[in-house]
């Protein structure tokens, strides 16, 4: 992927922002504000680009902005606690609080200021009026999130709903955790180029927009938009809700009373979007050359401020009622934006899609128990098999030993299947395994044998232990068929024990007929 090698391109409107955006914030893009972390109630704090504009929710201050709020606060202390998140309830009683399902995220590119449509090598939409190139970059990163074992999204995930409100964690074995984003984390594109962007979009066109957006991509089902958030993406030289006087980015939903012109109607239950304007426009204070520089630097900006928003949509999509600090209400990406908080900074996050500046956020079991902003966690799955159909493209989740691979022909169900052994004689033994706790009595797998030996030399079987119980069970006994086609294995087991699932494949090396033997995983599940 190729971006722009120098700002050359920009609009002389693009550049009239820039000056602008530097007047109100002048700082040096790399300078860091660790220490602070706002507990003053941003409705208070004047210099807050949510001051009289609440529906700003999870915005992302400027860089110099964020200097003055953090100089006001210290002014003007609170009792309020900036430290930890608390659940917040849901919305409107329904416990809807975190997206739990499959991340869903759509782009939005709005206006028919993008200019003419193309696609690149790696097969992302490009725009002729892109003059940064900020639209596949978006999509490589989108595309990139719960790929190659990344760990960035495992922050998120220690959030839950269905726990009462105020509570400051949630249970490891709840199943209503934030979702890790497995395959990734882009589910449509579009350049909705019908008419113009308004020069200054208001909060509730920006909402509009998502509501035509999903009618689009075909979301028009509440249940097909619990998962969904929508970026709007405004062309270079706009200024979406006023950007970029204080402000880079914000959030918030449709069904928000607060926003300019009233909550959005829309018949496909709330939509969570975030308005994310033309980002190069505003240079350094919104993050241009803050971790890299030069060319590498343009476009730091655009990751860290679209990873911040879509971090807070997935823990607090209609704001205030998922996850945020009690008296600030920030939410996880305020409380470590621009490196303002403690424990980790900005860094490169290395994807298969690229390389990318992104923030850390906020974790409430961090360091020393008191919480801290982190760029790396464990994943917290909703119980059950983690990375089930093997659809992040990588055993992430599973143990493997012997010789076995990730394949993309031959699955049963989706893109990738998990094999083990091979087709040519590996003369051992190879297995894929997992520990799990229950979330439901069945467990369920397809699996595909081709073995052109005997079950005596060389075979496939599938057990499982119970680790709670100290049982061991045989669930598909050793078996060796030329070519079994898929067959479906299931088992009943108890909620809450912990157990251990091993697939494994034998092959006894007779390189005699010249074929070894193996076996095809897929679509484990627990429910």
């Amino acid at each position: 992927m190729k971006f722009p090698a120098s700002r050359a391109g920009r609009t002389a409107a693009a550049g009239a922002v820039v000056l602008a955006a530097v007047a109100v914030a002048p700082s040096s893009a790399g300078a860091r504000l660790a220490g602070h972390r706002a507990a003053v109630p941003a409705a208070r704090d004047p210099y807050s680009p949510s001051y009289h504009h609440q529906y700003r929710r999870g915005v992302v201050p400027t860089i110099g902005r964020l200097r003055e709020m953090a100089a006001w606060s210290g002014a003007h202390p609170s009792s309020a606690t900036g430290c930890c998140l608390r659940y917040h309830g849901g919305l409107g009683g329904s416990g809807a609080g975190v997206f739990t399902g499959a991340q869903k995220v759509y782009l939005v590119f709005y206006g028919s200021q993008w200019g003419a449509t193309g696609t690149d090598g790696n097969g992302y939409l490009t725009l002729s009026g892109d003059p940064s190139g900020e639209a596949p970059y978006v999509q490589a990163l989108f595309k990139g999130l719960g790929t190659g074992s990344e760990t960035w999204s495992g922050v998120m995930t220690q959030y839950c709903q269905g726990v009462a409100a105020g509570s400051t964690s949630c249970p490891a074995s709840s199943t209503q955790h934030v979702d890790y984003p497995a395959g990734g984390a882009l589910a449509g594109v579009w350049a909705d180029e019908a008419a113009p962007s308004p020069g200054q979009a208001t909060g509730h066109q920006l909402g509009a927009e998502a509501v035509r957006a999903a009618k689009h991509f075909g979301n028009t089902t509440a249940t097909a938009n619990r998962d969904a958030q929508y970026l709007i993406l405004s062309p270079t030289g706009t200024q979406p809700d006023g950007f970029p006087h204080g402000f880079c980015a914000w959030h918030d939903y449709t069904g928000d009373t607060g926003l300019g012109g009233g909550a959005v109607a829309s018949s496909y239950g709330p939509l969570a979007f975030t308005n994310l304007p033309y980002l190069t426009d505003a240079g350094a204070p919104c993050g241009e050359d803050f971790l890299n520089s030069g060319s590498k630097g343009l476009l730091d900006g655009v990751s860290i401020v679209a990873g911040h928003e879509y971090a807070e949509s997935i823990t607090d999509p209609y704001p205030v009622t998922g996850w945020a600090a009690s008296g600030s209400q920030s939410e996880n990406g305020d409380l470590c934006g621009w490196n303002s908080g403690s424990g980790d900074h900005i860094a490169s996050l290395t994807l298969p899609t690229g390389s990318f500046a992104m923030q850390p956020t906020w974790a409430n079991d961090g360091s020393a128990g008191t919480g801290s902003c982190e760029f790396s966690h464990p994943v917290s799955t909703n119980g059950g098999i983690f990375n089930s159909g093997f659809e992040t493209g990588t055993f992430f989740g599973w143990n493997t030993s012997g010789t076995t691979a990730i394949v993309t022909t031959g699955q049963y169900a989706g893109t990738y299947a998990a094999k083990a052994g091979a087709s040519v004689p590996t003369g051992g033994t190879s297995r894929i395994w997992q520990t799990f706790r229950a979330v439901g009595t069945r467990l369920s797998l397809w699996y595909d044998v081709v073995c052109p030996d005997t079950a005596q030399q060389s075979w496939t079987a599938v057990t499982l232990t119970d680790n709670s119980a100290g049982k061991s069970y045989t669930i598909v006994p050793r078996t060796c068929l030329r070519s079994s086609g898929w067959k479906e294995a299931v088992a009943t087991v108890i909620i809450g024990h912990s157990y251990t699932l091993r697939l494994t494949s034998h092959d006894d090396d007779d390189t005699t007929g010249g074929d070894g033997a193996y076996a095809t995983f897929d679509r484990v599940r627990n429910y």
